[in-house]
């Protein structure tokens, strides 16, 4: 591919989606009047990969690996992508979780280059103005938060613009999606964070978060600029609290393209898990005893994805809510449990049923009390409580299910319900095993187990590049189980028993592909996209998809 440009060298080299760096051929440095700004020696980009990836390797931390990266992807987007797309397991960890969660709390100290859209309260009435003026002209995708609740770390402020930008990177890595065509956003409604606050550093709005109708004005104010501005664009709510992630989910799921990652990704990604751990032992969905630890968003978000997978089996909704239990702070939700949400008491279990069970304190009734009530097969933890997951626990549902499927999911690492390691200990080996954060292969009585990483990356580029490629108009809960059930087709456990829930990083650019075929496919079943032959369905995705590869350059005549 050819592109004529019009510019001077020193825009073209500090335009990282344009600047090639030493890759520039000899005929591009003498049109472009590139002479003298680059070294003499013309490079391949295989022999920059191995240069960088060198480069990666001398880092000798976890945060110095990430600015590395930071500072690469902000000079050379098309050298940066390339060089995870070819380490992709290795460098995934310092793009995202856990290295994003010490980022967002060091945001302020670390921030350096401009990357995304602030929108800060104080200037409200300036957002139409700021949104308007962006130079893009297209966007596919944009991720946005309120950094309210970052992973497993609360309330981070400024600090949360730190996802937005690592989910898209994602976006671009594994759907294809164009980094010029992506946004991250970050809107600046204030922080709780009583450190922020007194931190002099600190480069959000030092004010405590505006709440109630102030904040759903500007969020509003927010969404309907975007709409006017890039109408078809994909919205990703990400790492909101609990009180606005379902409601600005429900509120806005009909007006634009959008869905919430934390309540309908990772539940995609766990009803992957659990769809493939269900093969495997050749039984059913339905008959599953399914605990969950953590009443929040993405605890009901989980419940709410397999629910639907059940549905789409046939099972009613009633029949199905009777086999999952949530554990939340005060003890198993019920029917005399107080200041529930509306959809916490939809899986409320009656307080009358459960009087024959064997509890030490009736009015707190416990995870390991359900656990052994219940005889439970699925443990699911979302509740960013290290440890949670006690030896006890795990060791009683073992007793009860020949291969118990266990989650601890919690993010970051520090934050997680248990370590595989302990988990394949208490089990002896019998737990199938996936964790939020990534974790090394444990070695248990000469065996090896890798431990599978249940990561939403694993679902939202697939989906999103299908929407997009389709021009969807709005994200459905069947788009949701479809993905799921596509990625689970590839689950290596299904073929070895002892392999990973889940596909090597490596293979998830492929593997994107196929969900984006199976939502788009969805997508014009439901009405919900314009209808096509599927020859022009994928050729609309592939075309859809970047690869990072270098153009050729030439000056604007």
């Amino acid at each position: 591919m050819e592109i004529e440009i019009d510019a001077h060298p020193e825009q073209i080299l500090n335009n990282p989606l344009l600047n090639k760096g030493t890759a520039f051929t000899q005929k591009e440095r003498d049109d472009l009047k590139l002479n003298g700004h680059l070294p003499y020696q013309v490079s391949t980009i295989e022999q920059q990969v191995k240069r960088r990836y060198q480069n990666f390797l001398q880092q000798p931390s976890q945060l110095s690996k990430f600015i590395f990266l930071s500072a690469l992807q902000n000079r050379n987007e098309v050298l940066f992508y390339r060089l995870v797309s070819e380490h992709a397991s290795e460098m995934l960890p310092f793009i995202y979780t856990p290295t994003v969660g010490d980022v967002s709390l060091h945001y302020s100290s670390l921030y350096k280059e401009h990357r995304g859209l602030y929108l800060s309260y104080p200037h409200q009435d300036k957002m139409e103005e700021m949104i308007a003026s962006l130079e893009k002209k297209e966007i596919d995708v944009i991720v946005v938060t309120d950094g309210e609740r970052i992973l497993g770390l609360g309330d981070v402020g400024v600090g949360g613009m730190a996802i937005p930008v690592g989910k898209l990177s994602l976006y671009t890595v594994f759907g294809g999606i164009h980094p010029a065509r992506t946004l991250p956003v970050f809107l600046d409604v204030g922080t709780n964070n009583k450190e922020l606050l007194a931190d002099e550093e600190y480069v959000g709005w030092r004010h405590e978060r505006i709440k109630g109708a102030e904040y759903d004005a500007f969020v509003d104010r927010f969404v309907k600029a975007i709409k006017k501005k890039f109408p078809g664009v994909l919205l990703q709510w990400e790492d909101f609290a609990k009180p606005h992630a379902r409601p600005l989910l429900e509120r806005y799921k009909d007006e634009l393209l959008s869905f919430n990652d934390d309540i309908q990704g990772t539940a995609a990604v766990v009803l992957s898990a659990i769809i493939s751990a269900t093969r495997l032992e050749k039984k059913s969905l339905k008959d599953q005893k399914i605990v969950v630890l953590g009443g929040g968003s993405a605890g009901l978000g989980i419940c709410s994805k397999i629910l639907d997978a059940l549905e789409a089996e046939g099972v009613s909704r009633k029949e199905a809510i009777k086999n999952f239990y949530i554990v939340d702070i005060d003890g198993l939700i019920h029917s005399k449990s107080q200041n529930l949400d509306d959809e916490q008491k939809k899986y409320a279990h009656d307080i009358a049923e459960l009087s024959s069970w064997n509890v030490k304190n009736p009015s707190h009734i416990t995870l390991l009390d359900v656990v052994q009530n219940v005889k439970a097969s699925i443990l699911i933890g979302v509740s960013a409580q290290s440890g949670a997951f006690t030896e006890e626990i795990i060791k009683e549902m073992a007793k009860h299910t020949d291969r118990p499927v266990i989650l601890p999911l919690s993010n970051p690492t520090i934050k997680c319900e248990a370590h595989p390691e302990n988990v394949l200990k208490w089990t002896k080996g019998k737990a199938i095993v996936a964790t939020g954060s990534p974790f090394p292969i444990v070695e248990y009585e000469g065996k090896l187990y890798p431990i599978a990483q249940c990561n939403n990356v694993c679902i939202f580029p697939g989906l999103g590049l299908g929407v997009i490629a389709v021009k969807a108009s709005k994200v459905t809960k069947k788009m949701f189980v479809t993905a799921a059930n596509t990625l689970s087709d590839h689950s290596p456990m299904l073929k070895d028993p002892s392999a990973s829930l889940f596909p090597s990083f490596e293979k998830l650019r492929s593997i994107s592909r196929e969900i984006a075929i199976s939502v788009a496919r969805v997508a014009q079943e439901e009405g919900v996209a314009e209808k096509t032959s599927h020859e022009e369905l994928i050729k609309r995705i592939d075309k859809t998809m970047w690869s990072p590869v270098y153009p050729t350059y030439k000056r604007k005549q």
